[in-house]
């Protein structure tokens, strides 16, 4: 299938708490390095004609202030837990306008989480100006947005099943730590990936450091970017001069392309 050339931003790149941690007296929340300084993970998607955001944090305002986005064309959810779907109201900024409802795409058990937290969007009399969604189910099957090809990848956070994405040659997973044989085989080929590394410890949901650099080897993925990481990884600059080539920490505001 083919893929347009992509931009890829990084709108954040922290974990549920963010960096700097409330309340936190540690080197790393009070590095004066901006690559220290992470909003919660997401990113944003981008071919000529296309815009997709990938969860909406509790950050989602600010990340688009920063970004400088004034057209979104569809959210693509990967799982319900609130750091990822916190700031679906602030969508109606491009309901305002765009006099369009926004296209959300999300797996059912997300879309279970949605009307729970977000019931006031899909009630039968609606208060003005509350979002305005259009919402779709993701199953296993590739499906396309405008002109981006988006292939689903299931992976495991612990027990949750949460969605990765492949949009041509890249990847973007996150809050996983285990993934499928058959999951894998979708991955492999990609020229670039960002996978969640939340710290150096093992951690019962996530992949830790190592583990994360051990699936990118196995599969042979050329280019990677690590991402939800916590202030328990330590400082940006340290960790990442010690991580083998082609592999990075991935920080707030980065920007890659995608052929």
């Amino acid at each position: 299938m083919f893929s347009p050339a992509l931009k890829i931003t990084f709108l954040g790149t922290g974990t549920s708490g963010g960096v700097p941690m409330i309340a936190c007296d540690c080197g790393v929340c009070h590095s004066p390095d901006s690559k220290d300084k992470r909003l919660r993970s997401s990113i944003l998607v981008e071919s000529d004609t296309t815009t997709i955001v990938i969860d909406t944090t509790p950050d989602f305002r600010t990340q688009m202030l920063r970004a400088g986005v004034k057209k979104l064309d569809a959210v693509l959810f990967t799982h319900p837990h609130k750091d990822h779907i916190a700031g679906l109201d602030d969508v109606k900024a491009f309901n305002y306008f765009h006099q369009q409802p926004m296209k959300v795409y999300a797996n059912e058990l997300t879309q279970q989480a949605l009307h729970r937290e977000f019931a006031y969007i899909f009630a039968a009399h609606k208060y003005p100006g509350i979002p305005d969604i259009s919402l779709h189910s993701i199953a296993a099957e590739p499906f396309v947005i405008g002109d981006i090809p988006i292939v689903p990848i299931q992976v495991w956070h612990l027990n949750m099943p949460v969605l990765g994405f492949r949009f041509g040659h890249f990847t973007y997973i996150t809050d996983a730590n285990r993934i499928d044989d058959t999951e894998k085989e979708k991955i492999k080929g990609s020229k670039a990936m960002v996978l969640n590394a939340l710290r150096q410890e093992k951690h019962i949901s996530h992949f830790n450091l190592p583990e994360a650099v051990a699936l990118v080897n196995e599969l042979q993925v050329k280019e990677a970017y690590f991402t939800h990481i916590s202030h328990q990884m330590g400082a940006h600059s340290t960790v990442n001069a010690g991580l083998p080539a082609g592999i990075q920490l991935a920080y707030d505001e980065l920007v890659v392309f995608s052929a």
